[in-house]
């Protein structure tokens, strides 16, 4: 049975071209970079050259990309970094609908002392911009708001806010992990001052990320030891997953394009297909300002586990939210501060698709959903007890 992988925004297969390019630094060439001989002085080469590829998709200069292990380590650095910087302040911004790699830093912080506001959006997944200048003041330290949710896809309007933010001299912090290589990026230009990627969400492997410091960006290293990455996060490279996510970097910028046109295209006709094959059934987020690849639908009635595991039975991947709280029987927090009713909240699945999947696989998906609802309907207690 063919695997279909309508999960991408959890983690993505690693590009043929990126493993090729990884290979000779697992067995041939391993020395370490930071050694002083010609063996280990060629593999610091090509780690400049994957730094010079991660600059170049965010616009950026090279010396402000920090190689980190993963996209929640790139998101503490930023956190704990800023805060330790600025030692005075003891207040952060955030919103409710944060990765866990976000929120449970913050929440932490509120056990230390900390002053933690969490920002709520409206039906749409948006947030008030209102409220966000509104709770600005002298002591915040620190705002960190995301630049696209994982779960709906929602596109916050990241440049203006970061513009609002920097104005009154507050570091400003984005997780852009479900971004990167979807959208294009700027960050010459742009007042953000810190930003967070995650290697496996662009076909890179897992165990590598990236932290971009804007230039003249106070912040304390995370990681204390060594040397590397000019003092600012200490520990031997990784230097197979820095090669791979330099390539993919490269390849996220020469398919962008696809990404923006045929994969939406795809992602739309699976959605518009679904909404009219199952009824009460809903699209959760904003239609307008979301990531090309990802469409949050709600099915009215029936449990989004269970969705899971009768798609499984067909090769079907996808995911009922974050990969990081899957296995939990609570509704999505991301859901629930959207304000998506109980009984729908319980039935989502994400569908988020990338540069590697066919339309042969949504017509698949899309031939199987409807028998999937109609079957689980038949059993759930819910629509029984309406039916009364």
């Amino acid at each position: 049975m063919k695997t279909i992988y309508f999960d991408n925004n959890a983690t993505t297969r690693v590009a043929d071209e990126v493993w090729e390019e990884m290979q000779p630094y697992f067995c041939r060439l391993y020395g370490n970079p930071s050694s002083m001989h010609t063996f280990g002085g060629q593999v610091g080469v090509k780690i400049r050259e994957a730094r010079e590829r991660v600059a170049r998709l965010l616009g950026c200069d090279p010396s402000e990309i920090i190689f980190t292990s993963c996209g929640t380590e790139s998101d503490s650095s930023a956190i704990h970094g800023a805060l330790a910087a600025l030692p005075q302040k003891r207040k952060v911004i955030t919103t409710r609908v944060e990765h866990p790699a976000v929120l449970a830093v913050c929440r932490d912080l509120e056990s230390h002392g900390f002053t933690v506001v969490e920002l709520g959006v409206d039906k749409l997944g948006q947030l008030d911009l209102n409220e966000l200048e509104h709770q600005l003041d002298n002591d915040t330290a620190l705002v960190t708001i995301m630049y696209a949710n994982n779960e709906t896809g929602v596109i916050f309007p990241i440049e203006p806010i970061a513009e609002m933010v920097t104005n009154r001299g507050i570091i400003f912090h984005t997780d852009a992990v479900q971004v990167v290589g979807k959208v294009p990026l700027n960050l010459a230009q742009s007042p953000i001052n810190l930003l967070s990627l995650s290697g496996h969400k662009l076909h890179a492997p897992k165990g590598v990320g990236v932290l971009y410091v804007k230039k003249g960006t106070r912040i304390a290293p995370f990681l204390l030891g060594g040397h590397q990455e000019s003092g600012r996060r200490a520990g031997t490279e990784n230097v197979p997953g820095i090669v791979g996510l330099g390539k993919a970097c490269e390849l996220a910028a020469q398919n962008m394009a696809d990404e923006n046109t045929r994969v939406k295209r795809l992602r739309d006709k699976l959605e518009k297909a679904l909404l009219k094959s199952c009824p009460d059934s809903r699209v959760n987020g904003d239609p307008d300002h979301r990531l090309p690849n990802t469409s949050n639908i709600s099915f009215e009635y029936v449990e989004g586990e269970a969705i899971l595991l009768l798609l499984d039975r067909h090769g079907v991947c996808a995911s009922s939210g974050s990969a990081c709280t899957s296995g939990s029987l609570e509704p999505s927090h991301v859901l629930r501060a959207m304000g998506v009713p109980f009984t729908a909240a319980h039935g989502s699945i994400r569908f988020s698709l990338s540069r590697f999947n066919t339309e042969d696989e949504v017509d698949f998906t899309i031939e199987k959903m409807p028998e999937i609802i109609h079957r689980l309907r038949e059993l759930s207690p819910f629509v029984h007890e309406i039916s009364r």
